[in-house]
């Protein structure tokens, strides 16, 4: 089968449904019918001479065939992507849009925070957050929905390259006046007597923390558990007790002084690492390397260690 064949349309179409998994959801992000999708796989499929979807009750799951299609596809729109971009920063000043997928904790200010300060220099970029679970940003990674993936990771993931690794470890986070202020690190069993905030079960930081009870055969029985850490930060700040987090996500309320945190003293708490994400093999459009650079500069934690953890007696 002549490779000009593979119809630029029939690829865009296929390659949504791959992502998304569902005729009716691929239609909808492409703005056409259900049926000219299904017209277009049905194409390709013709062309290729083999089914590239397992058609099951819940949605439509790429073949082996799709599979190596899709990775074919993908790679050709992120090279187009590329191209176009980098023809526009011929044109003048640093633009372009730059797709982030990130841990949710990211999202509250470390994020905002950093795409303030490059657009001081660099106000023609523009910006896509979306904050979602660790698995997931590096899905979104892998089907070209995000140019970076920022998470916290336990293990590697085929496909994907890792720019930027560090250890996160588990802090507790504290008011100014709360009876652990003055020290620069606990243990569970410090913590244990005062009441406790903590994520939902999903959250890699709340994982780390109950593997740690287990092993020191400590219950905790959190007054408050949320999938949103706003609401367990003002849940502190209001004087409720004690939250967890990394450090990262309270960096900036730990540096204006509204928190404080201690290191968790327990072996186990940097059983993840802050991973900065992108697609292997992958050519980068100029605007995206560029922001991926400062992202580089600004995780790791300030030297001497956060004012909330070193600046204490």
């Amino acid at each position: 089968m002549p490779s000009r064949r593979l119809q630029e349309t029939s690829l865009r179409y296929f390659l949504e449904v791959a992502r998304t998994g569902s005729l009716t959801e691929a239609a909808a992000r492409l703005n056409v019918s259900i049926s000219a999708v299904s017209r277009q796989v049905a194409t390709l499929e013709a062309l290729v001479g083999t089914p590239l979807f397992e058609r099951r009750p819940r949605g439509m799951v790429p073949s082996a065939a799709g599979e190596l299609l899709a990775a074919h596809a993908l790679r050709g729109a992120l090279e187009a992507e590329r191209v176009l971009s980098d023809i526009q920063a011929l044109q003048g000043p640093l633009s372009g849009l730059v797709r982030i997928a990130c841990s949710s904790g990211f999202a509250n200010e470390f994020l905002p925070h950093a795409i303030t300060t490059f657009r001081v220099q660099y106000p023609g970029v523009r910006f896509r957050l979306d904050a979602t679970g660790p698995t997931q940003v590096s899905d979104a990674v892998l089907l070209g929905e995000a140019d970076i993936g920022l998470t916290y990771s336990r293990a590697a993931v085929r496909g994907i390259r890792v720019e930027h690794r560090q250890p996160a470890s588990v802090f507790a986070i504290m008011r100014p006046d709360h009876a652990l202020a003055r020290s620069r690190s606990v243990t569970l069993a410090q913590m244990h007597p005062f009441p406790i905030a903590l994520g939902s079960p999903e959250n890699t930081v709340r994982q780390l923390f109950d593997v740690g009870c287990s092993n020191r055969g400590l219950v905790f029985e959190p007054v408050l558990v949320s999938n949103r850490f706003e609401a367990l930060a003002n849940f502190v700040l209001h004087g409720g007790g004690l939250a967890i987090t990394g450090e990262i996500t309270v960096r900036d309320r730990l540096q204006r002084g509204e928190l404080l945190a201690a290191e968790i003293r327990e072996p186990g708490m940097r059983g993840r690492s802050v991973e900065l994400q992108t697609l292997a093999d992958r050519t980068l459009p100029e605007v995206v390397r560029t922001f991926l650079a400062f992202l580089r500069e600004q995780l790791p934690a300030p030297e001497p260690a956060p004012p909330s953890v070193a600046g204490r007696p």
